[in-house]
C-alpha cells in the first residue's frame, strides 16, 4: 500500500495532467485499503479473507461544465488516459451554474492536525482468529444460547488523498479493528437472535472479546419469552444503540442539498428551537481516534467542531460548495467525496450531549411503555417528517423493564418527537453516532 506522501503525489499528478489536457479546474481523490477478516462458527474456522484495493477518481471542469471518471490504473499512461477522457466528457456535459471547486480562500492551510487515526499495525491473521474464537466462545457459553451465526474479527488499513488545481493537497491514513458475534437462544420451540460488536481505530482500544461475546449471548437470551403490548400512544425509550437512528433523519434534513431542493421537513426551522433546551448535538471531526474524524473535508476545506443543535436550537445547515452557492451562502466544511461524481454533504463524528437524569429515572413513572433495542426498516419521510419503523425490545411496566416484545411498529412525526425528546445521562463514545438513552413521549405503538 502507498504511503500518504505517495498517495498525495498521485492525486497531484492526475490534476496536473487534467489541466494540461485542457481542463479549467480539477480535483482528484485517491483511495486504497488492505483488509483481513476472520470468521469463526461453532468453534471452527469458517473463512479467512484478505483483500487490497486502490483506485483514483478525477473531476474536471470546462468552464461550468464538469465530468467525473475513476479507474484503478495509476501508471503514468493510465493517469494520462483518465485525464484526457474526463476532459473530453466535460466538453460535452451540460452547464451547471453552481458547479466548481471550493472557495480558494477557505481551503485548509498549514500543518493538518494529528487525529491519531492510524496505529500503523498489521495484525497477524492468527491474532484475529484468536479474538474471533474467544468472542464466539464467550457468547455460546451464556446459558440459554443454543446456536451461533459466528464470531468475527477484522482489521483494515486505509489511505485517502485529495488534490485540487487551486492549491490544496492533503492525505491521511487510518486503521480500524472490529470484533463481533451473533448467536441464537432457544426455549420452548422459539428462537431469538441478537449480536454485539465493537469497532475502534487502535487495536489497543478494543473491548475484550469475552465481554463482547457475553453481551451478545445475554442479549439473545433476554429476548426469549415474548409478551404482548396493547396498541396506543405511549412513551418510548430508545436504547443507546437504537437511539442513534434518530440522528440520521435530522442530518439529512439539514443537508445543503435537501434545503436547496426544498425537500426538508426542517426547511423553515433554522434558528428556532426544535428540541428541549437540554438537548445539544455536536459534529466533531477532530475527535482523537474518532471513527469519522477528518482534518479536511471532501473538497479540501478545513473542518471544525459544529454545534448542529445548541440548547435545543437548530443553528444552520451542513453544506458542500455547490449547495452553498445555490443557497447564496458559504460552505461549512461538510463535503463528502467518493471516487466518482460530485461531492455531497456528510457529517463526521456526531454525539448528543448527556442529559441530567439516569435511564432508570427516565423510565420511572411510565405505567406502560416500550423500551426499544432494535429498529427495522427505513420508514422516514424526509419531506414531511413522518416516521414509522418496525421495532423490538421490552415492555415497560410501572417504571421497570418487563417481557420482551417484537413485531412492533412505532410511529410519529419527527417534529413532535424532537420536541418531546429527553436524553439520559449515560452517553458513551462507542460509535460514529453516539447518543444517551432517549425518552420520547406520545408515540403511537402498534402491536401485531
Amino acid at each position: 500500500m502507498q504511503t500518504p506522501e505517495q498517495a498525495r503525489d498521485l492525486a497531484q499528478d492526475l490534476v496536473a495532467r487534467a489541466i494540461a489536457a485542457g481542463a479549467s479546474a480539477a480535483d482528484a481523490v485517491f483511495a486504497c485499503d488492505a483488509s483481513t477478516d476472520v470468521q469463526i462458527r461453532l468453534g471452527a474456522l469458517e473463512d479467512v479473507q484478505r483483500s487490497e484495493s486502490a483506485a483514483i477518481g478525477l473531476r474536471v471542469f470546462h468552464g461550468k461544465r464538469s465530468a467525473s471518471v475513476s479507474g484503478a490504473d495509476v501508471t503514468p499512461s493510465g493517469l494520462a488516459t483518465l485525464a484526457e477522457r474526463a476532459v473530453a466528457m466535460a466538453r460535452l456535459a451540460p452547464e451547471d451554474a453552481y458547479a466548481g471547486l471550493a472557495p480558494e480562500e477557505m481551503l485548509a492551510r498549514g500543518p493538518l492536525p494529528d487525529l491519531q487515526l492510524d496505529d500503523q499495525g498489521d495484525p497477524d491473521p492468527a491474532l484475529l482468529r484468536t479474538l474471533a474464537e474467544a468472542c464466539e466462545e464467550a457468547a455460546r457459553a451464556v446459558p440459554g444460547v443454543t446456536n451461533s451465526e459466528g464470531g468475527s474479527a477484522g482489521a483494515v488499513r486505509s489511505l485517502m488523498a485529495l488534490a485540487t488545481s487551486h492549491g490544496f493537497a492533503g492525505s491521511y491514513g487510518g486503521s480500524r479493528y472490529g470484533i463481533g458475534a451473533s448467536v441464537l437462544a432457544g426455549s420452548e420451540g422459539k428462537m431469538e437472535r441478537d449480536s454485539a460488536s465493537h469497532s475502534v481505530r487502535f487495536l489497543a482500544d478494543l473491548e475484550s472479546p469475552e465481554s463482547i461475546g457475553r453481551r451478545a449471548g445475554e442479549r439473545a437470551v433476554a429476548r426469549l419469552g415474548g409478551g404482548r403490548l396493547e396498541s396506543g400512544p405511549m412513551p418510548v425509550i430508545y436504547d443507546r444503540r437504537a437511539g442513534g437512528s434518530l440522528i440520521g433523519p435530522l442530518l439529512g434534513a439539514i443537508s445543503g442539498g435537501a434545503i436547496a431542493r426544498k425537500t426538508s421537513f426542517l426547511l423553515e426551522k433554522r434558528g428556532t428551537a426544535i428540541f428541549d433546551s437540554m438537548v445539544s448535538i455536536i459534529d466533531d471531526p477532530h475527535r482523537i481516534r474518532g471513527l469519522r474524524s477528518r482534518s479536511f473535508d471532501g473538497e479540501g476545506l478545513a473542518t471544525a467542531r459544529f454545534r448542529v443543535i445548541d440548547q435545543g436550537v437548530l443553528t444552520g445547515w451542513m453544506m458542500d460548495s455547490a449547495s452553498a452557492r445555490q443557497l447564496g451562502e458559504a460552505p461549512t466544511g461538510h463535503a463528502a467525496r467518493g471516487l466518482s461524481g460530485a461531492p455531497s454533504t456528510g457529517s463526521s463524528n456526531i454525539h448528543m450531549e448527556a442529559g441530567r437524569d439516569s435511564p432508570a429515572a427516565l423510565m420511572a413513572g411510565i405505567t406502560t411503555g416500550l423500551y426499544v433495542t432494535e429498529l427495522i426498516g427505513m420508514g422516514v419521510n424526509g419531506v414531511t417528517g413522518d416516521y414509522s419503523r418496525g421495532a423490538s425490545g421490552f415492555i415497560i411496566r410501572d417504571g421497570e423493564l418487563a417481557e420482551p416484545v417484537s413485531e412492533i411498529t412505532i410511529a410519529g412525526n419527527l417534529i413532535d418527537m424532537f420536541a418531546a425528546l429527553i436524553p439520559a445521562d449515560d452517553l458513551e463514545f462507542r460509535y460514529a453516532v453516539n447518543v444517551p438513552t432517549l425518552r420520547v413521549d406520545g408515540m403511537v405503538v402498534a402491536s401485531s
